[in-house]
């Protein structure tokens, strides 16, 4: 049977594949099982020495995708500038209002993300009191709100015993 060039032009993503499966078969082949031989002192030397920087190599952290790297630097500044929960942090990166980002990259942000959670509540506590005048229980009401701050129970109620310090 014979195949024109017309064909492969026609059919560019079957082109594509079919050259990755030949060039996967003539990987394996030329990279395949190595025949057994006995090994002399020498070669366990070399081979020892040559299987270090392998070593190293598989303790270093795997690379992290560029998508989740933004995710960090976006769930670092909602944090720390704009002093969100975690929540709404989380909230903000996959927001298609927001950072669009996918919810791996948003659960990487949150999993690494440096912030204290306490002090955000409290920053976030001390705005809704000086530019709302709002009660203590206001304030607590508004920081756990599902509307509002989302912080847990824990964290509001560290803002409010700290709300006059």
């Amino acid at each position: 049977m014979k195949i024109s060039k017309a064909w492969f032009v026609k059919h560019k993503v079957l082109s594509v594949v079919l050259a990755l499966i030949v060039l996967g078969i003539i990987g394996a082949a030329a990279g395949g099982s190595k025949p057994n031989s006995t090994v002399n002192s020498s070669t366990t030397a070399n081979t020892a020495i040559k299987t270090q920087p392998a070593a190293k190599a598989q303790t270093q952290q795997p690379a992290v995708p560029a998508e989740y790297k933004s995710a960090l630097n976006q769930a670092t500044s909602y944090a720390n500038d704009q002093h969100l929960s975690k929540q709404g942090v989380y909230d903000q990166l996959v927001s298609q209002y927001g950072g669009k980002f996918s919810a791996a990259a948003a659960q990487y942000a949150i999993d690494n993300v440096k912030a204290d959670w306490n002090a955000n509540a409290l920053a976030q506590a001390k705005d809704y009191q000086s530019q709302q005048s709002l009660s203590p229980s206001a304030i607590h009401d508004q920081l756990t709100s599902s509307y509002g701050g989302k912080f847990t129970q824990a964290e509001a109620d560290y803002a409010i015993a700290h709300l006059n310090d």
